[in-house]
């Protein structure tokens, strides 16, 4: 079950990259979330850090879940560790600076 769970998650954020990377980068003078209006040149580079910074964080969130997975299935109680309670914490705020990048323009 868990790792259909990090099967899952690892589907939405590989299909979430690639949906980032097939987008038209923006037309010249479009704006960002704070009006201000910005060259296609910079735009391209704004969506090209971003990508670059999502598939680190997506790597990086991978990694959290094997760990988590390794640490439940280790743990034979039906109580989470501490340090299995921050895992998913890490995780749900990795996975929120992802779609926050994949959303921006």
């Amino acid at each position: 079950m868990i790792s259909a769970a990090i099967g899952m998650a690892a589907l939405v954020i590989f299909l979430a990259l690639a949906a980032s990377a097939q987008r038209h980068p923006a037309e010249p003078g479009d704006e960002d979330k704070t009006g201000v209006r910005l060259k296609r040149s910079q735009v391209e580079e704004i969506l090209k850090a971003d990508r670059a910074k999502s598939i680190e964080d997506a790597g990086q969130l991978v990694k959290l879940s094997e760990q988590l997975q390794a640490e439940l299935e280790k743990n034979d109680k039906s109580v989470l560790s501490v340090a299995a309670l921050r895992k998913t914490e890490e995780i749900e705020k990795l996975a929120k600076r992802i779609r926050g990048r994949l959303r921006r323009f």
